[in-house]
């Protein structure tokens, strides 16, 4: 056991665990954070997708001192009830979640590509969101959610 120093969400945290823990479960279980998801627990589904330096990571397969002192953002930090984030709106606004499994990976995933791409073309959103995987075929509304969300960040 390691005490390690995270940032999540602009927090500081201390945890006490192995340095080999993936991200995930210490996002989980001593951050009770609930956003990321344990989807395939290899690092292909998209589930448990956090931001960190601005790149979209996969926290169940990151182990937890890979990301010791940098900054960590999960859903839980891109908004607030008060003041969604423009992805967070167009979601509702287009009502783009279904089932919810796959969320979490598809806005973050959409997040960290829009801040660095808020005018991308379709066929450039759909290549950033192919590694995410979606059960319940929600992807044309869900298309159209990060199209619009790309709209209002670029303004």
């Amino acid at each position: 056991m390691s005490a390690i120093n995270l940032k999540v969400n602009g927090r500081a945290h201390t945890v006490d665990v192995d340095p080999a823990t993936p991200l995930l479960y210490v996002l989980s279980d001593d951050l009770e954070l609930r956003g990321p998801k344990f989807g395939c627990g290899l690092g292909q589904c998209g589930a448990c997708t956090v931001i960190v330096k601005g790149q979209a990571i996969r926290s169940c397969v990151t182990p937890v001192n890979m990301v010791a002192g940098a900054d960590i953002i999960t859903l839980e930090g891109i908004g607030t009830l008060e003041k969604l984030h423009p992805i967070q709106k167009a979601f509702i606004d287009e009502g783009a979640a279904q089932c919810g499994f796959c969320v979490n990976g598809v806005i973050m995933t959409a997040k960290a590509f829009l801040d660095k791409n808020p005018k991308a073309s379709d066929a450039q959103i759909q290549e950033a969101m192919s590694g995410v995987l979606c059960r319940c075929f929600a992807h044309v509304r869900m298309m159209r959610a990060i199209k619009k969300a790309g709209q209002e960040m670029a303004r």
